[in-house]
Parts: structure tokens; C-alpha cells; sequence
């Protein structure tokens, strides 16, 4: 993003972290001191996320007019989503065949990590049970007290609702909405300036979110569980690598210059480990790095920031086969099926919730018959883990807007580019 790039922001963020991570090896779990300036960070900018999405969601949609633009853009966004989710999910499964990372982990080892993270594994499958089915979940996107919606941060009924409202107003007469639209856009600018701001504030957010990951993890536990580390790690950068390759491929975008582009949000997300608390960065990002217009920017990253989860499709792949490899179990072509089209599904139902990873492996391994208490086994990579799967998630976003402006005919050139620097 420009702002970004103007004050070395993004150079001082990696700095950070690479600090962060040598402060935790140094400290250890005395890190955890310096979380809340973290924290607060997090706090700063997911106060800005729902205003954020409503107003520019709403601009963007009463900007398109056409309502068969809207719905094949809607379409678009959706078909490259759920594509994208299947081979993931896939890769997933095809890495775990073949390189077993559940074998030979000693029963002792197990019999630790079960024991230390039996209780956080029982109230994870109790949550999951206390989760809606998906037919509850698409009757509930309509939302039946919008401001209910937005105090709860509601993401799916936000979505709906401004999208709904943008509709209306497209169909409305356009000098009595002009007033109402240049609200929402002004609204929108004031939310922008103070992402700029912010953003200001991330090196050191970044530097204690990191000092205290590292800090707490524990050496000995990344030992015990390093091939699922591993192997699933290479397989999210995979994914990473076949992004930008999609991008160019469809697009002519060069390669290399989309992860210069994109790597400023990246780095937020690993740090942050949300989507959601992203999403402004991810927004400016889009727009201002790699010149996908405002439109279809406002549209397609809310709804990748709430329902594309690639980079954690691929962990319930590698996962789901790593804790039935554990319990000696063979899960033959029917039950991988089983699990791709689960996954798929409980994208959409376990959008929006916290710690949405684990609740949506739970889903995964009842559908299968994987013992739940299994998930204990993995809860301690868990954190580590879901930082390099939000970079995924955020990577496949910025290169749906991407792919799906370019045949739109709405991707320009970056800023600095249009501006000269």
C-alpha cells in the first residue's frame, strides 16, 4: 500500500518480527509481558473493520448499477472461492498420503499432548456441537435487527444487509441517492485515513505478537510434531506459489511483482493471525499495489475475508489424515471424499467464528468417525499454524479481487505507477 511504502512501514514490520521471534527464543514465556501492545493493535483495527465493510460494500455495490453485473461478479467470486477450497483441501489429503506425517510418533509423546490439552480439545468439540447446521446458517444471513448485526459484528448479516441496501439504492433514483452515497463514501474515506494511522502503530504490534507466540510455544512440543509442522507448512506454500501464478496466467500481471505488492498485508496477517482484522490493509493493498478498482475491491474482500478459508482447507486435509494415521486408521477414497466435501461446507457454516479452525476440523472429524479427542494432539502448533494459514487466506483473496477485476475490466495500474513515484 502506499502509505506503507512511503514511510517504510512494511520494512520496519518485518523487522519486527524477525526481532519478535528473537526476543521469544530469548525470554520465553516471560514474552507474554508485552502481548497487550499486540493486542491493543488488533483492537484499533477491528474497530475500524465493520464501518469499514458496510461502507464500502454498500458504495461499491450501488456504484456497479447493473444488477446482472453484480450477479455475475457475485458469481465470479464465489466459483473461484469454492474452487480453490476443493484443491486445497485436496493438496491437503495428497500430502498427507504421501508423506504420513502421523506415523511413528512414539505413544508417549501422544500420551503428553493429550494430557496437556485434553480440556481446550473437549470444550472445542463442545463448541462445535453448539455450532448451527448449514441450513440454519443461510437462513441467518438474513439478519432480523441489522444494528443487532453490527454491534455483534455479525460479518455474514453485514455483508447481506449492505449489499442488499447497495442493491435498492442502484434502482433508486440517482440524484435523490446521490446524497446517501456520498455519505457512505465519505464514511468510507474517514475509516481509510485512520487504517493510515494505524498502520503506523504495526512494527511494534507485530514485534510483542511474535516476541509472545515464539515465547510460549515451547521448543519441545515443535520437536515432537515437526513432520505435521512441516508438512503442512509446505503445502500452504504451495498454495502461495500457485497465486500469483494464477494471477499471471490469467492476467499477465508479472509474477514478482504481485508479492512485492502483496507482502505489506501478508505480513499483518501472519502477525495477526485474522482475516478480519486485515481486511483494511488488504482493501488498500489491492487497490492502491496492484490497481484493482474500488468496485470490485469492496466487493470481493469482505466476502473473501468471511467465507475463503484455502490456507485452512489444506490444514483439515493434512490434519484430518495426520490424527487418524496416529489412531491407526485407514481412511480409504470415500471417506476423503467425505472430508472435501465437509470442509467445503463447513466454510460456510463456521464462517465469522472464533478460532474457526479447529471448529471446523471438529465438523470434519465426526463426519469420518476421527476420534475428537484426537484434536488435543495438535492444539499446540495450533497458534503457530493458523498465523501462516490467515497469509494463505489473504493471499487467496487479494488474487480472487485480482483474477476477477482483471476479466471485469477493472484492474489499472498500481498507484505509484498512475502517480509517478
Amino acid at each position: 500500500m502506499t502509505t506503507l511504502r512511503k514511510t517504510g512501514v512494511a520494512t520496519k514490520i518485518f523487522a519486527g518480527l524477525i526481532l519478535g521471534a528473537v526476543a521469544g527464543l530469548i525470554y520465553g514465556p516471560d514474552a507474554e509481558l508485552i502481548r497487550p501492545v499486540g493486542t491493543a493493535f488488533i483492537r484499533l483495527i477491528k474497530m475500524i473493520v465493520i464501518p469499514l465493510i458496510f461502507a464500502s460494500l454498500l458504495v461499491g455495490v450501488a456504484s456497479l448499477g447493473d444488477m446482472r453485473k453484480i450477479g455475475r461478479i457475485g458469481g465470479k467470486t464465489f466459483a473461484f472461492y469454492i474452487a480453490y477450497y476443493i484443491t486445497a483441501v485436496a493438496l491437503g489429503l495428497v500430502l498427507a498420503n504421501t508423506l504420513k506425517p502421523g506415523e511413528n510418533i512414539p505413544e508417549s509423546v501422544q500420551a503428553e499432548l493429550k494430557a496437556n490439552y485434553a480440556e481446550t480439545a473437549d470444550a472445542q468439540a463442545l463448541r462445535a456441537e453448539e455450532r448451527q447446521g448449514l441450513d440454519d446458517v443461510l437462513i441467518n444471513i438474513i439478519p432480523d435487527n441489522p444494528a443487532e448485526s453490527l454491534v455483534k459484528s455479525d460479518m455474514l448479516q453485514i455483508i447481506f444487509f449492505a449489499m442488499f441496501m447497495g442493491v435498492v439504492i442502484s434502482l433508486l433514483d440517482k440524484k435523490k441517492m446521490e446524497p446517501v452515497i456520498r455519505f457512505f463514501e465519505a464514511i468510507n474515506d474517514i475509516m481509510v485515513k485512520i487504517v493510515d494511522i494505524v498502520i503506523r502503530l504495526a512494527p511494534y504490534a507485530v514485534f510483542s505478537l511474535i516476541a509472545a507466540v515464539v515465547g510460549s510455544f515451547g521448543v519441545d512440543i515443535l520437536m515432537s510434531l515437526l513432520r505435521y509442522v512441516l508438512v503442512t507448512i509446505g503445502g500452504l506454500f504451495i498454495l502461495a506459489l500457485s497465486y500469483p501464478a494464477v494471477v499471471s496466467l490469467v492476467t499477465k500481471f508479472p509474477y514478482f511483482k504481485f508479492w512485492k505488492g502483496i507482502y505489506p498485508a501478508q505480513l499483518i496477517a501472519f502477525s495477526t493471525s485474522s482475516s478480519s482484522a486485515t481486511l483494511p490493509i488488504t482493501m488498500e493493498t489491492a487497490e492502491d499495489n496492484i490497481g484493482v478498482s474500488k468496485q470490485i475491491s469492496s466487493f470481493v474482500l469482505p466476502l473473501g475475508a468471511t467465507i475463503n478459508m484455502n490456507g485452512t482447507a489444506l490444514y483439515q486435509g493434512v490434519t484430518a489424515l495426520f490424527i487418524a494415521q496416529v489412531y491407526g486408521m485407514h481412511l480409504g477414497l470415500g471417506d476423503q471424499l467425505a472430508i472435501i466435501l465437509t470442509a467445503t461446507l463447513a466454510s460456510i457454516g463456521a464462517a465469522g467464528a472464533p478460532a474457526m479452525g479447529v471448529l471446523m476440523l471438529v465438523i470434519v472429524l465426526k463426519q469420518v468417525g476421527i476420534p475428537l479427542e484426537g484434536i488435543a494432539l495438535i492444539l499446540g502448533v495450533e497458534r503457530i499454524l493458523d498465523m501462516f494459514r490467515t497469509v494463505i487466506n489473504i493471499t487467496g483473496d487479494l488474487a480472487a479481487a485480482t483474477v476477477i477485476a482483471y476479466s471485469e475490466g477493472e484492474l489499472g495500474k498500481p498507484k505509484d505507477e498512475r502517480e509517478g513515484y
